[in-house]
């Protein structure tokens, strides 16, 4: 009561029963900062009902119907579905100030004027809406500027979809591609589509996930990507879709994936789709020294090899490949030391070989062929002693990141 009657005296007794209870949180026993507050005024026989706050303003009387109602036409006028939030606040600098310096003065460590605030709010929130407040991981958050009349606006957290996918038809990229020559903006030549390409991994899935949730754009984020002219076969490739601003959230993946594999069906397959969190699309670009990768190579040699060299093929080993001329404009120019894990091939013709090989992520089986130009060492051709260049390449397995 000492600390509650040197309180009431800085502030002339102009204090509301939020900003008291506050500061007498660590001293005084209560369920909330109210009913700390009326154990003062049972106490030393005052009332601070209608007081003007000379700390706070009289800010919790903005706290009332009338803001939840906004609140709510907010969440009814955007459509949203959601399972947790999370309120942030804009609040006057002045009045934090003045709260920050009461605490100071009595060298308290309590809860600032604005945490109390935003917890006041996620109660409310919680009591009409029966969703739970999450700091971590949330799927929106409630954003209420109380600096003048109040306003409401709501951030929408991205939905994370994480599966396999593959592909059965050439000449499909993994992502949207922009026009090479308008950049996206739409021409003449690309029949004012913007894309170079008709459409890719990324858009015939995308598609049916932003009109299903309604989100505003989707990104595909995929581990590692295969050319355009390669298949991509086995299990698949492991990718994460993010759907940002999604207004609906409850999804029935199973039922999805099985209506777009159904659409797709000859071009592309996408399987085992879960949600995951954010963190996961930059898990599975990361590779590590355990991540491997299995071609199947259909070898062109422009003359007849040595049959017998291409046991030597088999011993292949560490690769030093610098950075291929073909993606040189959009990568960094390096040597990269990559390694074969392991090799086999058969004979079609005596110009023609497939070749099964499995290896690090990150080597270029096309370059690895031709030796492009001397940039990778050693290479199929420079063994065999014929020009030789990768007539076909499928990826038919790629490992778990």
């Amino acid at each position: 009561m000492k600390l509650a009657e040197d309180i009431l005296k800085e502030t002339n007794g102009k204090i509301c029963k939020h900003c008291l209870g506050r500061k007498l949180s660590k001293t005084i026993e209560g369920t909330n900062n109210i009913e700390r507050a009326d154990k003062v005024c049972d106490e030393l026989d005052i009332d601070l009902d209608n007081v003007d706050c000379v700390i706070c303003d009289n800010l919790f009387n903005k706290l009332d119907e009338e803001l939840y109602k906004k609140i709510d036409d907010k969440i009814n006028q955007l459509g949203i579905e959601f399972e947790t939030f999370l309120v942030g606040s804009q609040i006057d600098k002045d009045i934090q100030k003045r709260d920050e310096e009461l605490s100071e003065k009595f060298d308290l460590s309590v809860e600032t004027i604005k945490k109390e605030v935003n917890r006041l709010i996620g109660l409310g929130i919680w009591q009409r809406y029966d969703k739970e407040a999450e700091f971590e991981r949330q799927d929106i958050v409630f954003n209420v500027d109380l600096i003048d009349e109040p306003k409401v606006r709501i951030q929408i957290n991205p939905l994370y979809i994480e599966g396999k996918y593959n592909k059965y038809k050439r000449g499909i990229p993994q992502t949207k591609w922009p026009c090479t020559k308008c950049k996206g903006r739409g021409c003449e030549e690309c029949n004012f589509t913007g894309k170079q390409y008709p459409e890719s991994v990324e858009e015939l899935i995308s598609e049916h996930f932003l009109k299903l949730t309604k989100g505003r754009e989707a990104k595909f984020h995929g581990a590692g990507r295969e050319d355009i002219d390669v298949l991509m076969l086995g299990s698949g490739r492991p990718f994460v879709l993010e759907i940002k601003e999604p207004k609906i959230r409850n999804l029935d993946l199973a039922k999805l994936e099985k209506e777009i594999n159904e659409i797709n069906e000859g071009k592309t397959a996408y399987h085992n789709l879960r949600l995951c969190e954010r963190p996961r699309k930059a898990e599975i670009k990361q590779s590590s020294p355990d991540t491997y990768k299995v071609y199947n190579a259909v070898v062109k040699c422009d003359e007849a090899f040595n049959e017998e060299k291409l046991e030597e093929l088999t011993k292949l080993n560490e690769i030093n490949q610098q950075t291929p001329l073909r993606v040189l404009r959009r990568r960094t120019d390096m040597i990269r030391v990559k390694h074969v894990l392991d090799l086999s091939y058969e004979i079609i013709d005596d110009k023609t070989f497939s070749m099964k090989i499995k290896t690090e992520g990150g080597l270029y089986i096309k370059e690895l062929i031709s030796g492009d130009e001397g940039r990778s060492n050693p290479n199929v051709s420079e063994i065999l002693g014929v020009n030789a260049i990768c007539e076909q390449l499928d990826v038919i397995e790629v490992s778990e990141k």
